[in-house]
């Protein structure tokens, strides 16, 4: 275990690790030097055998235009049984969101097995997320304060976004333990990208690989758009040979 001063907020127990898997150097970099790296990385995947990514109609980003690549601090929820409007008058918040920004480190992305229909987190967990050095979140179930995480320059890509509090609905169960975003598996220390496209998961056993494969898919690409500038004839393009 490490020394690290912990909130509270959730039993030390259910953190099932305080420190992440490290990754190897270079390798956070080498994806985000790719740019838009979901399609990429979505094609690499695929020809492994793994279904790690998911498109906008499951996870939308809250800014566009933004890029994310980071390696998984995971957190799951579950939702409060009682009455909402009861918890809320007897102030009955189990929700240990806190918790994992305090344990997250630089480049971390907080991946969240939320509750539907409420918030998982707000604007002010996610300027707590930014100073601790996440990268951004993703959150299968609501989100809140969308401006404020927005104008702090904290990306979020969430199943919803709502303005209904989680506080007295919520209760968060692990951390750092494996969670289900719409029905793809993530383990901590596990790889995320995210751009306009969607999300990606990657296994961070596999990820040197996809990321070898990530950047011949993307230089290959880079060259079919010179040759596309250059006015190369769309049955070039496609791979007929010009005649002799």
């Amino acid at each position: 275990m490490s020394d690290k001063e912990l909130t509270g907020k959730i039993a030390p127990e259910r953190i099932r690790m305080i420190e992440l898997p490290a990754l190897p150097d270079g390798l956070l970099e080498g994806f985000r030097a790719l740019g838009d790296a979901t399609s990429a990385v979505s094609d690499a995947l695929e020809e492994m055998g793994v279904q790690g990514c998911l498109g906008t109609s499951k996870l939308r980003g809250s800014t566009p235009g933004a890029r994310l690549v980071g390696r998984a601090l995971t957190l799951r929820n579950i939702p409060q049984r009682e009455n909402p409007l009861e918890l809320a008058r007897q102030k009955t918040n189990k929700m240990a969101e806190i918790e994992a920004h305090n344990l997250a480190m630089p480049g971390d992305v907080l991946v969240i097995q939320g509750v539907h229909g409420c918030s998982n987190m707000g604007g002010v967990g996610a300027q707590i997320g930014l100073r601790q050095g996440e990268v951004g979140s993703i959150v299968d179930g609501g989100v809140r304060d969308m401006g404020q995480s927005r104008d702090a320059g904290y990306p979020i890509w969430a199943a919803e976004f709502t303005p209904i509090s989680g506080k007295w609905r919520v209760e968060t169960v692990e951390i750092n333990g494996t969670v289900i975003i719409a029905g793809l598996r993530v383990n901590p220390g596990d790889v995320v990208i995210a751009d306009d496209s969607g999300v990606c998961f990657i296994p961070r056993e596999i990820a040197p690989a996809v990321l070898e494969y990530a950047q011949k898919k993307t230089a290959a690409e880079h060259a079919q758009e010179a040759r596309i500038a250059a006015g190369v004839s769309v049955p070039e393009l496609a791979g007929k040979r010009k005649p002799a």
